[in-house]
């Protein structure tokens, strides 16, 4: 039985601690997790979610880009548990764009990132996957993956001028 995780917020010690990585990803625990995660996702409306925002120091999160009332544009793809991931290459272009965060609420900011990089990670059933990911997916992928670093998305921001609120961004997509 899957359960939705209390969001930790900015000022969590967690989420600025290095995550630790998986071992042995049949484990019980991490397979509950990685469902607990996806749920909690859906439930706040969020396209990733890393384990350290719901207060597990593992290096692990989830993609799953699909159209929110937070981004209403966001393409649409299966939840995807990625275990300890890594970015292995990227693209020289930098695209600067809004990101939220569930650990942030209530804030927006203008974020660059890599436009391509070429990703690896484990899956849930324990295969070694490549692949590239590009535009919103990549950002999505370079967010979480911050989590698992100890960065939020405010660390990203080259001036506090990229900081807008929620509602302001809101009226910008609309």
């Amino acid at each position: 039985m899957t359960e939705i995780l209390q969001i930790s917020q900015l000022g969590n010690p967690i989420l600025r601690q290095q995550a630790q990585p998986i071992d042995d990803v049949r484990d019980e625990q991490i397979q509950k997790l990685i469902d607990d995660l996806i749920d909690t996702a859906v439930a706040q409306n969020g396209v990733g979610i890393a384990a350290p925002q719901v207060a597990r120091s593992y290096r692990l999160f989830i993609v799953a880009s699909r159209p929110t009332l937070r981004y209403p544009n966001a393409p649409s793809m299966t939840p995807t548990a990625m275990i300890n991931p890594r970015i292995i290459g990227h693209s020289t272009e930098v695209v600067k764009d809004w990101e939220g965060c569930l650990s942030v609420p209530g804030i927006r900011g203008l974020v660059p990132r890599y436009q391509t990089i070429e990703v690896e990670y484990t899956t849930r059933d324990g295969k070694l996957e490549k692949q590239e990911l590009t535009d919103f997916v990549a950002r999505i992928f370079q967010h979480e993956s911050d989590h698992l670093d100890g960065l939020v998305f405010l660390d990203r921001l080259e001036t506090t001028k990229d900081i807008i609120t929620e509602q302001e961004y809101q009226k910008i997509i609309l």
